[in-house]
């Protein structure tokens, strides 16, 4: 894998490249070549002369190896290629990059999302866009500025092929940047949508002065609802135990670097979600994924409570206040995380 195409040029795609240029020489030799997929010739520029991301990215300086494009062919004319597009784009930049895409080139999904309407999995969008595309799956606890840095982190990347998951981890792996393998495409893939959403309702509960206490129970059982979803479209417990479930959801449900975390404490103090978004240019991925991610319990019969009553609040207009007493007031039950209440 010594050409890595990144599609995708804000913060996680930038410093993606940034991970791969530092595990090239380890394991292609120095003559490794990135090569990222910008929408704005803008950031492009910046990436190719400056070596920095201005935009979404400005504190962190680029090697000069890594370069940027608005070309889909170059970007695609790679061994392996990371999609870093926001969840909700990525079946319209998968349809878009179909012709440029060569056979058994994998597709390493790098978002974190259920697709709106559909209340598919990334995985699912990838299979229907690019069906010639082995798929593999990189979650877990990794805020980019951070990567990008090149300060410790890990992450899961979920293949159903054994061979090409360790092909991958051989290639992106460095000493800063761990990544441990798994088989389970689709427990990761529900770890990374879900943890979106209740970082949101954790940040609320910031927002709303409620303590830590009942911080720690939203994430607490919010992870049991995470695991029932899992379960039931057909992932498995021990990989939400892991990085790309616990791991990622104790990050983005506690920092303020997290964006669904951020949102969730500026709603909780009052502000209203569309005067957040207007002034934010990065995309907090839970306000899309909270309607598809209920949207996918319902078909699969799953009680998700803390979910619900964060989409109640982000896109049906239900009182905060109101809700919070609503979940206050359930019947108590045995504390069985895996049982479907």
């Amino acid at each position: 894998m010594d050409t890595i195409g990144i599609i995708g040029a804000g913060a996680w795609g930038t410093a993606l490249a940034a991970v791969a240029q530092r595990a090239g020489p380890e394991t292609s030799g120095p003559e490794r070549r990135i090569t990222i997929l910008a929408r704005e010739l803008e950031v492009a520029r910046d990436i190719n002369n400056v070596h920095r991301n201005a935009v979404y990215l400005p504190d962190v300086e680029l090697d000069p190896a890594i370069t940027a494009t608005t070309d889909p062919a170059r970007a695609m004319d790679a061994d392996v290629i990371l999609l870093a597009s926001p969840a909700q784009h990525l079946r319209q930049t998968c349809q878009a990059l179909a012709a440029h895409w060569k056979p058994d080139v994998a597709a390493v999904i790098c978002a974190k999302g259920i697709e709106q309407r559909s209340c598919k999995l990334m995985s699912e969008v990838v299979a229907e866009t690019l069906p010639q595309a082995p798929v593999a799956v990189l979650s877990g606890p990794t805020f980019a500025a951070e990567v990008a840095r090149g300060l410790p982190a890990a992450a899961t990347l979920a293949a159903e092929s054994e061979g090409l998951g360790r092909r991958l981890a051989k290639a992106l792996t460095t000493p800063r940047f761990r990544i441990y393998r798994s088989g389970d495409v689709i427990g990761a893939q529900i770890g990374g949508a879900v943890k979106n959403v209740l970082a949101i309702g954790c940040g609320m509960v910031r927002g709303r002065g409620l303590g830590d206490n009942a911080g720690a129970a939203l994430i607490t059982r919010g992870l049991a609802e995470m695991v029932r979803l899992a379960a039931a479209k057909g992932g498995k417990m021990e990989t939400l135990m892991g990085l790309s479930g616990l791991g990622d959801l104790t990050l983005t449900c506690n920092a303020m670097q997290s964006r669904n975390f951020s949102l969730g404490v500026a709603l909780g103090e009052g502000q209203t979600l569309d005067h957040i978004l207007a002034i934010r240019r990065s995309v907090a991925e839970g306000v899309f994924s909270a309607a598809s991610v209920t949207g996918l319990a319902g078909r699969l019969g799953v009680d998700m409570p803390l979910c619900q009553a964060v989409d109640g609040i982000l896109n049906h207009r239900a009182d905060m206040n109101a809700t919070i007493e609503h979940l206050l007031s359930r019947p108590p039950k045995a504390e069985d995380p895996f049982a479907n209440h």
